[in-house]
């Protein structure tokens, strides 16, 4: 089966076998959001336990 190449450059796998994931909404109309907000969302957070099957799936990892 192919692996979904969209999803390969969106999703890494961690050592320990979790899947890390960019947070969205930092791309455009950031004036209204604030500093701490816009922080937060520039670092990188795990995908949930429901979803990591899904994304392995995806990037055939």
């Amino acid at each position: 089966m192919k692996s979904n190449r969209a999803a390969k450059k969106r999703f890494k796998v961690t050592g320990t076998g979790k899947v890390k994931r960019e947070k969205a909404y930092r791309s455009h109309i950031l004036t209204k959001k604030s500093n701490k907000r816009k922080r937060q969302l520039g670092k990188a957070t795990l995908v949930s336990e429901q979803e990591t099957r899904t994304v392995k799936r995806l990037i055939q990892a």
